[in-house]
């Protein structure tokens, strides 16, 4: 179902959300690729239950299995309480450490999968700002968006797959934008999949093409529970997003995205 279109920001209004973006986006990357992903009351459950498990496995005279399991889990949780690490975390690209949003965050405090992701492509920056520029263009490399019609300027619905054949829609509106180096934007209220993000495009060094990096927040429906569920049957957020950041890199560089589904020796999209 589509949602309703707000009034329009005005230049002011999508400036101040675009910088308070960039700072909550910077302290959510921080946590993601940096040490501490686990919030501070998990850390502190983390500790209690990691404490009773060393406890129970010093106590039992004899060492067997059990309590080395003991010893070994509760060394794990202890060891995750005092770094506030969480690998499995890092690996799904979550995190339950305090990030602090602004009031008009479309995500609510802590509800937020966060990704980020970079490749570089052997394009000028321009080209490849352009093509993105022109959101309808994208349900060409990325797979799970089913159309985006361009509103106007600002404005876009999106359309994407959902679980078992259903859709998820929503729209969008740019809150900054830099010719040929960024585009930031965000969903609108009501969205069915809340969401903002921003892709960069970066010269390479040595004069290799462009990084292009883009860092995405959203809230899946079913939450946090639904992106572990969505990472045990191959749907994990993080690995989307690296695909689809490969399919835009063939596409640019070779004009086509080979794929071999429906036919014995594959089929191409092209731009």
């Amino acid at each position: 179902m589509a949602t309703t279109m707000n009034r329009p920001m005005t230049e002011g209004q999508r400036e101040g959300k675009a910088e308070r973006y960039a700072a909550d986006g910077a302290q959510g990357h921080d946590q993601l690729t940096g040490k501490v992903n686990v919030g501070t009351t998990e850390r502190l459950l983390s500790l209690i239950a990691g404490g009773a498990l060393i406890a129970y496995g010093i106590t039992q005279e004899e060492k067997g299995t059990g309590a080395l399991l003991a010893l070994g889990g509760g060394g794990y949780l202890a060891a995750r309480g005092v770094s506030g690490q969480c690998l499995g975390y890092r690996a799904i690209g979550m995190s339950t450490a305090s990030v602090p949003h602004s009031p008009d965050a479309v995500i609510a405090h802590n509800d937020g999968i966060r990704v980020d992701e970079v490749v570089t492509i052997g394009k000028p920056a321009g080209d490849l700002f352009r093509y993105w520029r022109n959101f309808e263009n994208l349900p060409r490399f990325m797979e799970h968006l089913e159309s985006v019609t361009v509103t106007d300027s600002t404005y876009s619905h999106w359309v994407a797959k959902g679980p078992a054949g259903s859709n998820v829609s929503w729209d969008a509106a740019i809150i900054n934008e830099e010719p040929d180096q960024l585009i930031a934007w965000q969903s609108e209220e009501g969205a069915q999949v809340p969401n903002a993000g921003s892709v960069r495009f970066t010269p390479a060094p040595g004069g290799r093409g462009t990084e292009v990096r883009v860092n995405l927040e959203y809230a899946p429906p079913a939450g946090k529970l639904g992106s572990l569920l969505a990472a045990m049957f191959g749907e994990e957020p993080r690995q989307q997003v690296k695909d689809e950041l490969r399919h835009f890199k063939q596409l640019m560089e070779a004009g086509e995205i080979p794929t071999t589904e429906g036919q014995a020796h594959g089929r191409r999209s092209k731009v």
